[in-house]
């Protein structure tokens, strides 16, 4: 039996249903044996079909609880799902960086739930944004998030430019082409990644968060960014197939 396990934050919204959100990032961490530690950025209240209402925690509650858990814990990986705005962001990302640049920081870009809530409360500024981005490891964008991300590109396009600050993982759930196929762009070079799952699959309330909470998992396990994608890849496909509803099961 293993003694210790390498220990991983998510700070995310909590989805009651638990499909999406802190408890979906939980589910996927004990499957990955990675011991996982959770901070509230919203109380949301929706099921796989809905959504209903949000609210959001206070911000200066959010980074005190990240300060006791840094403090307490030696943290390998940190994802990031909603969050209020990108000033709060900011305050998120910059405070972890300040505390210890070593932590992979993981961002889901997450700008509408799946049931159509729109999260962020106002305009984007790139600018601000990519500086954010700059001390971050990993962003997570599908298609239509690279859009918004990077004013008048592609989602490809957006993808590059949004690489020189910081690794992307594009993902293809949104990309009409080449649906399932994702793209990793990395300073210097573009990895495609194609689906695997060889059962049928359906979709998923919460993919984006397991998705990046596998990525997570894997980071702080020691594998490289391609593997850990990789790896986190093969297990949302597993999690796709599980079921034909909209809420997934896992599994190791």
């Amino acid at each position: 039996m293993e003694t210790t396990r390498p220990i991983v934050l998510s700070i995310a919204g909590l989805d009651p249903c638990g499909g999406a959100g802190l408890l979906a990032d939980i589910k996927t961490f004990e499957q990955h044996k990675v011991y996982g530690l959770g901070i509230c950025s919203a109380q949301t209240l929706q099921n796989e079909n809905e959504f209903f209402d949000i609210r959001w925690e206070d911000t200066d509650a959010i980074i005190y609880a990240i300060e006791k858990m840094l403090l307490c814990y030696e943290v390998k990986t940190v994802k990031i799902g909603i969050v209020k705005n990108i000033a709060v962001l900011n305050k998120i990302v910059s405070f972890i960086h300040q505390k210890n640049k070593s932590i992979k920081i993981v961002i889901d870009t997450i700008f509408k739930s799946s049931s159509g809530f729109d999260f962020w409360e106002e305009a984007m500024n790139e600018d601000f944004l990519f500086e954010i981005f700059s001390k971050a490891f990993l962003i997570t964008p599908n298609f239509n998030e690279a859009i918004q991300l990077v004013k008048n590109s592609d989602a490809k396009e957006a993808a590059i430019k949004l690489s020189t600050y910081c690794n992307v993982l594009l993902k293809g759930g949104h990309n009409s082409e080449e649906s399932g196929v994702d793209y990793l762009f990395t300073k210097n070079d573009v990895e495609k990644l194609l689906p695997t799952a060889t059962k049928k699959i359906t979709t998923k309330h919460g993919s984006g968060c397991v998705l990046s909470a596998a990525i997570v998992s894997n980071l702080a396990l020691g594998f490289d960014l391609p593997i850990s994608c990789l790896n986190a890849k093969k297990y949302i496909e597993q999690f796709l197939s599980s079921n034909e509803s909209l809420l997934g099961y896992h599994y190791a």
